[in-house]
């Protein structure tokens, strides 16, 4: 049985875009086919949660060769998409300019697949924040259902 998710949803809208890509091109340097984020969805200044979401598409790199005739978004991506949303949230919850180098991941537990044509929601909280360092909790869900969950460190760079 999969755990509960890091906060209640309800009335929280995953698809709704409160930073698209130009905001977050201004804040995180990944780019092209590394650029795993398409919209932050989520901000919550007091509780400390956030969201975003990555549209998984039927032409990106790893299609071909990730499993030929069955392709599969691969895990390591997963916890890309994961670290560059904390990233983003530290940079702005500290409001510093630069770059959260990924310092760590732990808990990791795949628990579903993410296909082309999905919309991978990840959905997190601030566990702990401080000038150098930020650990966040993350899940990756795919219509409703916990696929992906992981704890994220970073630090300033």
């Amino acid at each position: 049985m999969a755990p509960a998710f890091l906060f209640d949803l309800t009335g929280v809208d995953l698809n709704r875009v409160l930073h698209g890509v130009d905001e977050i091109e201004k804040t995180n340097p990944h780019r092209g086919a590394m650029r795993m984020l398409d919209a932050v969805t989520l901000m919550d200044n007091e509780t400390h949660c956030f969201a975003a979401y990555k549209d998984v598409r039927d032409d990106e790199f790893w299609v071909p060769g990730h499993i030929p005739g069955r392709p599969i978004f691969p895990g390591v991506l997963m916890i890309e998409a994961a670290a560059q949303l904390a990233s983003f949230m530290m940079l702005r919850w500290l409001k510093i300019d630069g770059f959260i180098g990924f310092a760590g991941v732990d808990g990791v537990k795949f628990r579903g697949q993410v296909v082309p044509g999905d919309r991978f929601h990840l959905i997190g909280t601030q566990v702990d924040l401080r000038k150098r360092r930020s650990i966040c909790a993350v899940q990756g869900l795919v219509r409703g259902t916990m696929v992906f969950e992981a704890q994220i460190t970073g630090m300033p760079i």
